[in-house]
């Protein structure tokens, strides 16, 4: 009896926890003139991530106190997710360029936009 209520609280554990990475399909949203336009529609995948447009690369994603998708599709251009965003459906998300003449390039933001799940 006791072993069969451990399997039951291994069990109940394992399904209950939360993920700490992107995973999904998003629709991909640029702030221009305070109006939000669709640009395209991303899928994520832990690590990586790609366009709908199949002509774009893939790009990676790198966890760590902030999110970071890299290789987008201006390769100057990072995008930083805070990382409390990850468990919403609608993530917002700050444009930094590498080529920035700031020290650190994640100081200056350059554009924001929306992530917005797509319920399949």
């Amino acid at each position: 009896m006791k072993y069969f209520a451990l399997i039951i609280i291994f069990l109940s554990i394992n399904f209950n926890q939360k993920t700490d990475k992107l995973n999904g399909r998003y629709n991909y949203l640029i702030e221009e003139n305070d109006s939000y336009i669709q640009k395209d529609k991303i899928t994520f995948n832990d690590s990586v991530f790609k366009f709908d447009n199949k002509y774009l690369p893939k790009g990676t994603i790198s966890y760590g106190n902030k999110i970071l998708l890299d290789n987008f599709i201006n390769t100057d251009l990072i995008i930083s997710i805070s990382k409390d965003q990850i468990t919403k459906d609608t993530i917002l998300f700050s444009m930094h360029d590498k080529q920035s003449s700031s020290a650190n390039y994640l100081d200056e933001v350059v554009g924001k936009g929306k992530l917005i799940r797509i319920r399949e």
